[in-house]
């Protein structure tokens, strides 16, 4: 009975772990609900429920002798690391494969979790990069992709250093927005670009959440309403506070302009 009862347990502290990790890294819930599933049904508890919220994960369980198991824990809406979710899914498939067993997995998750992040510079130069590209995507210049590339690099540093740990989510992503389109109006007065309006597009994209905002649509779509309008009521907040700190930089630019420079 002690066996049985601590192996179900196991098995449903696994599941839990691999469902929270997924779900704090931006998995949609139908991902989560599935993959804690599967986790059970392989190591044989099959009474398992699951209840997946966009902040929070309800599971139940019990063994053949009737003991009941519990979980619930609050999940903070984060950001996305799809590499932290590819790497669980792989575990997932790995472990109804036979290729662990419960310590094992549980093992492999927390190397999962304690996998670090790419470096800080790596992160800085990707958002550069993704910013150029989208200029010239939209239409920019070259000229105006390549002050993007150091505006979109600027932006994603002022989040790192001082928006994240220093200020709220809305009052960051409002100035962060807010210094992407001043530097690059700063540059079009200058002469260093060709379209402000372009190189404003290229610059605050570090900061749209895109894979938030699809898996709202997602959610939504497979009737997980509570979790997709969280979600999506999340990313629409976002994308107003880029709208805010946007219109507050032309603003600026415009008043410059008035005063001849």
């Amino acid at each position: 009975m002690g066996k049985t009862l601590a192996k179900t347990e196991q098995v449903i502290e696994l599941a839990f772990c691999a469902g929270s990790l997924l779900l704090e890294n931006g998995a949609e819930i139908s991902r989560v609900e599935e993959t804690m599933e599967r986790i059970c049904v392989y190591y044989g508890v099959r009474s398992e429920n699951a209840f997946v919220l966009s902040n929070g994960i309800f599971i139940t369980g019990n063994d053949e002798e009737g003991n009941d198991f519990v979980r619930v824990q609050h999940i903070p809406v984060s950001g996305t690391h799809l590499n932290k979710v590819i790497a669980i899914n792989q575990l997932s498939r790995e472990i109804e494969g036979g290729k662990y067993s419960v310590e094992e997995a549980m093992g492999a998750l927390e190397a999962i979790r304690s996998e670090k992040e790419k470096g800080r510079a790596v992160r800085i130069g990707a958002a550069g990069l993704g910013s150029a590209a989208f200029c010239y995507l939209f239409g920019g210049s070259v000229w105006d992709s390549a002050v993007v590339f150091v505006a979109g690099m600027l932006l994603y540093s002022f989040q790192l250093y001082f928006a994240v740990p220093h200020l709220s989510k809305i009052t960051g992503n409002i100035a962060g927005s807010l210094v992407a389109v001043l530097f690059c109006g700063c540059l079009y007065l200058a002469g260093a670009g060709q379209d402000l309006s372009y190189m404003a597009v290229g610059a605050v994209m570090p900061l749209v959440p895109g894979v938030a905002f699809v898996n709202a649509i997602r959610e939504i779509a497979d009737g997980d309403y509570i979790s997709g309008f969280v979600r999506m009521l999340d990313a629409l907040l976002v994308f107003f506070c880029i709208a805010a700190g946007v219109g507050g930089g032309f603003f600026i630019i415009g008043q410059l302009r008035g005063w001849g420079f």
